[in-house]
């Protein structure tokens, strides 16, 4: 379905004015703008509240697509698309102003006197009296019900359309609709839905954008600039990869110390074997087995409630394979220690406590491994007082791990060490389960509420019970058999 303001079913589909506009034609991409703008400037609006700086925000979003079209690997989820890439300039735009919220300020003494910009077709359309009044109604209102209340004034009153727009049912519509106005003000509401009309974006709009374009889409310009648009497309997904890569690194350092402190041959043996064994199912699973997900989420096209379902299948099916192997390698090694313990003539290196200096490099790398993936998640996610609070979680456990295995040595440091480590997982597993959610949310620029319909908040519970249920059951099961009444035990 479509809007009043895009064409007819018998009009080029979003896929066909893409492939057009690829290959340089700026009417089929001027269709593009006329057949979104409304959405996306609405959705800038919604967050930002600002009429002028949310249409700055649509143009932005625009010349970017314009830009990128080349990456868009299926046209038909053209606005989808589009409003991904305006919710993330939306973000950044806000982050933006919290950085700096002084940026565009003049003194009040030359205020009146500067010369006036070329006001925007919002500008012109209404004062800025009543721009501060509507948005003092509207931004008491939840987001959730802002969007398509927003939406279904700047769409000539078509509930259809607005379901159409953001993907939702005619009757999640209504209901989100009956509660937005129920929270506006009757006094206000008149002038509400009045002046969201008057603000709609119209050939003004899409002229300016396509007055701001560069000479074609990356598909058809010059080397280059071509090179530059990649370079940025890499620079981004080299921010997501660099971080969960850092983590591998730091996990397999500290590892690989554990592993060279081994006392005895035979427990550096089985600490290499293990070594190799576990590293080699990290990196596959973590690398090729992401790539290989989205595949064939690509391949069957997944609806995304459905591949966030499987994602989290993904890695929980991994981290029971990590507990298992946790498990089974730490029973293994505690009982060769064991046993050179009560060996006669065992090496004096296995009763000699780490050095200070080693334990602190191997606690610091360990829990970096462990932390730094979230650490940078939450930040990248806008969430800087999450990440603060896992940083300082992470050194408190750090330190924590360091004096409760001060002066240990043998079986005793290994089994204090694995108690740590419980305790790192399950404050792990605590901080997925409380922010999560919010990460996801932040990250496709969507509300909680949306995030939720696309992944149900039960799941991740679910499955942080599953795999507490599972460490039990193996903990029970591979737990040393205590010796018969009549069996000696080794001196």
């Amino acid at each position: 379905m479509m809007t009043n303001r895009t064409m007819t079913a018998a009009e080029d589909s979003d896929a066909e004015l893409v492939s057009c506009a690829i290959a340089g034609d700026r009417d089929a991409f001027s269709r593009i703008v006329e057949r979104y703008q409304i959405l996306v400037c609405s959705l800038a609006y919604s967050r930002i509240g600002h009429l002028g700086q949310s249409e700055d925000v649509a143009q932005e979003t625009f010349i970017t697509a314009w830009k990128h079209l080349r990456l868009l690997r299926e046209p038909d989820k053209l606005r989808a698309w589009l409003c991904g890439i305006v919710r993330n300039r939306t973000h950044k735009s806000l982050d933006r102003e919290r950085r700096e919220p002084v940026h565009a300020a003049q003194p009040l003494e030359t205020a009146d006197d500067s010369p006036a910009r070329e006001a925007l077709p919002s500008d012109q359309a209404i004062s800025r009296e009543e721009e501060a009044i509507l948005w003092r109604a509207l931004e008491q209102i939840s987001e959730l019900y802002r969007e398509p209340l927003i939406l279904f004034y700047r769409e000539h009153q078509s509930i259809e359309s607005v379901a159409a727009e953001l993907e939702l049912t005619e009757d999640a519509v209504k209901q989100r609709l009956s509660r937005g106005r129920k929270l506006l003000q009757a006094e206000v509401q008149a002038f509400v839905e009045n002046t969201l009309r008057r603000t709609a974006p119209g050939r003004a709009f899409s002229g300016a954008v396509l007055a701001a374009l560069p000479a074609a889409p990356a598909a058809t310009i010059g080397v280059g600039t071509a090179a530059k648009g990649t370079a940025a497309a890499k620079s981004g997904l080299l921010g997501a990869w660099l971080a969960p890569m850092i983590g591998i690194l730091c996990g397999i350092a500290a590892h690989w110390l554990i592993v060279r402190a081994a006392p005895t041959a035979r427990e550096r043996r089985v600490k290499q074997i293990a070594f190799i064994c576990f590293w080699a199912f990290v990196l596959a699973w973590c690398v090729p087995g992401q790539f290989a997900i989205r595949a064939l989420g690509s391949r069957f096209q997944w609806s995304d409630p459905t591949f966030y379902a499987v994602m989290a299948a993904f890695w929980w099916f991994y981290a029971v394979i990590i507990i298992t192997w946790g498990t089974v390698i730490f029973r293994q090694v505690l009982a060769i220690r064991r046993q050179s313990e009560e060996t006669a003539g065992m090496s004096q290196t296995t009763r000699t406590p780490f050095k200070s200096s080693r334990r602190f490099v191997i606690v610091a790398v360990v829990y970096l491994g462990y932390f730094f993936g979230l650490i940078t998640i939450a930040w990248r996610a806008y969430d800087p007082l999450s990440a603060a609070m896992i940083a300082v979680t992470m050194v408190a456990l750090g330190l924590w791990n360091l004096r409760q295995t001060r002066g240990k040595a043998g079986a005793a440091i290994i089994e204090a060490s694995a108690a740590h480590h419980v305790l790192v997982w399950g404050v792990m597993l605590l901080i997925l389960n409380w922010r999560l959610d919010a990460w996801l949310a932040a990250h496709r620029g969507i509300s909680l509420v949306e995030m939720h319909r696309l992944l149900p908040p039960w799941i991740i519970p679910v499955l942080t019970l599953a795999l507490l249920v599972w460490f039990g059951v193996l903990t029970a099961m591979t737990k040393p058999k205590l010796p018969h009444a009549g069996q000696k035990c080794h001196t």
